[in-house]
């Protein structure tokens, strides 16, 4: 089926753990995306993404420009490294109900999978094979 490597998404946004929720929004806005991976001395310590800030914030009408990222942003997150198999990733997705997973390489970030990524990899797959299908000579 292939290994994550082969469809991972290489430039990961990061933000430093530092920042407040205010510049992770605007960050996330701007690259029109809907997590960013925190950083702290160049390693990934945790996640951020948009229902956090609907959840930790909104829905608490605190103001965003007043919240340390540390202080709502995931700490646990899953990862794989880029040679684990796509089938392996997929399951782990689905055992841990997530719909993102860092990629890590000796405990650097090189990427991240999300289930848009699985969806657009299978529906290419799943074209692919009744491409092929469809093309093979009948046997009698």
């Amino acid at each position: 089926m292939g290994q994550v490597r082969d469809i991972m998404q290489k430039n990961v946004v990061t933000i430093q753990e530092d920042k407040s929720a205010l510049d992770a929004a605007k960050l996330i806005s701007e690259k029109d995306i809907s997590f960013l991976v925190i950083v702290k001395d160049d390693k990934p310590i945790g996640i951020i993404t948009e229902r956090d800030f609907v959840r930790k914030i909104a829905a608490q009408n605190k103001q965003s420009a007043l919240i340390r990222l540390s202080e709502i942003m995931s700490y646990k997150f899953r990862w794989v490294e880029p040679s684990t198999e796509i089938a392996d990733a997929v399951q782990k997705m689905l055992n841990h109900n997530i719909r993102r997973l860092i990629v890590l390489e000796n405990e650097k970030l090189v990427g991240v999978i999300t289930q848009t990524d699985l969806a657009d990899f299978l529906r290419s797959k799943l074209l692919i094979e009744g491409t092929v299908k469809n093309i093979e000579p009948e046997k009698s």
